[in-house]
């Protein structure tokens, strides 16, 4: 087999100067909204490509070789997750950083050699079933519903409903707190939901966007934030002076990495490059560099599920 070139089919190579992880939101026009801040390039992890990888057994992982390149399915709009920075083209967040040091040992440099495509949640089983991405890492929650459409490795973050609220805050520590609080989500939102069934003294309050919630709660409209904590941490990364996450977390979001279902053996190499990055500590260098920003070091990476890939 011939080596992996780099793409040119739209894929971006990342460069130093213009790679800043956190931005600020495009969508948000409010004095409020919170500033643009990252880590420096060269703080970022540089993960080894194992030039001797093959997997020959998986139809998607020979594509991707045959190819040149991978093409990994993201969130564009999720602060310290996975965001596009719309001047130069550039993703960053801790998705993304799971995306490339899973490139990297799947033999493909994460600089040269892979595309991103932003997949919309309602379209990633869609997108993995016809081939339009090989995986797809998005926050995105295991659950049985859709490991009957598509197959997943990991998990390899565990989120969970929490709180955000203004670093000046000393009562709100949880959901044990809410009665009598404001308490944005979005429109529509599962954390909207369990706060308006689980939570009755509670004052929900509903926006179309989180990017609108943490407007209104750096304006002293809201009294808190709540969605799954890596959203909120990447928000609080972006304006740690003003605002910060709390309490423990009050549900249970495993997020993995979605690949096509019946390909078992790509599964499982990923399991594979998940459990050798923990160990070699680029997991935590990814957290670090990412959703540490906020201020709250990084949790114990889960273990690998492998009963997922049978």
């Amino acid at each position: 087999m011939r080596t992996p070139t780099a793409s040119r089919t739209g894929a971006r190579p990342a460069r130093g100067p213009a790679l800043v992880l956190l931005l600020a939101l495009a969508a948000c026009g409010a004095p409020g909204s919170p500033p643009a801040r990252g880590p420096q390039p060269a703080r970022l992890p540089h993960y080894a490509v194992d030039r001797d990888f093959s997997l020959p057994s998986s139809p998607t992982w020979r594509a991707a070789w045959q190819r040149g390149h991978l093409v990994i399915g993201v969130k564009e709009d999720q602060p310290g997750m996975g965001e596009k920075n719309p001047a130069t083209g550039t993703y960053t967040g801790f998705d993304i950083e799971i995306a490339k040091m899973m490139a990297a040992s799947l033999g493909f440099d994460p600089h040269r050699q892979v595309e991103y495509k932003a997949i919309a949640s309602a379209n990633r089983e869609t997108s993995l079933q016809n081939g339009q991405v090989d995986y797809y890492v998005g926050t995105y929650t295991i659950n049985e519903g859709r490991r009957k459409l598509v197959g997943f490795a990991g998990p390899y973050y565990i989120a969970g409903q929490r709180l955000l609220v203004r670093t000046d805050e000393k009562h709100l520590k949880g959901p044990q707190d809410m009665a009598g609080k404001k308490i944005c989500s979005a429109v529509g939102s599962t954390p909207l939901q369990r706060i308006q069934s689980d939570y009755p003294r509670a004052r929900p309050v509903a926006y179309d966007s989180y990017a609108i919630c943490v407007d209104n709660l750096l304006n002293n409209q809201v009294d808190a934030v709540t969605t799954d904590d890596t959203i909120l941490l990447g928000y609080a990364a972006k304006d740690p002076a003003h605002l910060k996450v709390v309490g423990r977390a009050f549900s249970k979001e495993p997020y993995g990495i979605g690949v096509p279902r019946t390909d078992r053996a790509f599964a499982r190499a990923l399991d594979d490059a998940l459990t050798a990055r923990e160990r070699s500590g680029d997991w935590k260098r990814a957290y670090d560099a990412t959703l540490g920003l906020s201020g709250t070091p990084a949790p114990r990476p889960p273990r690998v599920d492998r009963s997922l890939t049978g």
